[in-house]
């Protein structure tokens, strides 16, 4: 196998998400050729914006992405559901990072529904050889080492994902997305001062769950152990879906109350 490298010629070297990192991402959601929770998923990106002291150009509207993406994708590809992973990095072209322009880039991954949840359900476990943070940053979007530790974990353990863990030991959230424990009538999340991600997708489910009486939603600081005492665990990641939990360890979960949940959420759009 031939060793590839790339010189100052091949790169644009004002890409400072290529050079540094900077850069962050927000996904949009497409179902049945329609953008759906887009305005949530534009005020996610443009908190996420700030927290990274970025120059927020006066066209980025809510119209423009609107636009962006009906023609880019919804028309010219024909995409009738799937999820916009969408990324904005800084340039290094102003006399200081905070004036410096920003440019974007994004693709689509196509699915049946992001809505539904995914046929496989997954199996994770715990890992304590690293942590991750729970500061104003670690709710975002940002580059994360540990998130590409934790799949290389993951795939070595014949696992589909794993949980993570805050520096006081308790559950921040896993490496692709939230998770959501439930225990009767009760479904669990960890607090955002915990390091769970913000997420228009998760939030827009548990807020139907809570306008509707259907379930008792209680943020918490969470312990390791709550993996296990769980009935049901669901995982939501903005940028993949949402997935039942089959198996931690050695206890395995049920999914039908969190499959019923879903299907209400997902006829009320």
């Amino acid at each position: 196998m031939e060793n590839t490298y790339f010189t100052s010629e091949d790169i644009e070297l004002k890409n400072r998400a290529f050079l540094s990192g900077d850069a962050v991402r927000v996904s949009f959601f497409i179902r049945n050729s329609m953008l759906i929770m887009d305005e949530e998923c534009y005020f996610f990106l443009m908190a996420s914006m700030r927290k990274m002291r970025m120059n927020i150009p006066l066209t980025y509207t809510l119209e423009f992405f609107q636009a962006l993406f009906n023609e880019n994708i919804i028309q010219q590809r024909n995409i009738k559901n799937g999820i916009i992973h969408f990324l904005v990095f800084r340039n290094s072209d102003g006399s200081s990072l905070a004036k410096s322009s920003v440019a974007y880039y994004f693709e689509v991954t196509e699915m049946h529904d992001v809505l539904e949840i995914h046929s496989k359900a997954l199996e994770l476990d715990l890992i304590k050889e690293i942590n991750v943070n729970n500061n104003l940053l670690s709710n975002i979007r940002v580059h994360s080492p540990e998130n590409i530790y934790a799949g290389i974990y993951a795939q070595e353990n014949d696992l589909d994902d794993v949980i993570l863990l805050n520096p006081n030991k308790r559950i921040a959230r896993a490496a692709s997305g939230n998770l959501l424990f439930m225990e009767g009538n009760i479904i669990k999340v960890a607090k955002q001062s915990e390091g769970a991600y913000i997420s228009p997708l998760m939030e827009n489910f548990v807020t139907f769950l809570h306008k509707n009486n259907l379930a008792d939603i209680q943020e918490h600081e969470l312990i390791a152990f709550e993996s296990q005492k769980a009935e049901e665990i669901l995982l939501i990641s903005d940028e993949k879906g949402i997935f039942s939990v089959k198996k931690i360890r050695n206890k395995v979960f049920e999914t039908s109350r969190f499959s019923e949940l879903v299907e209400s959420w997902k006829n009320s759009f």
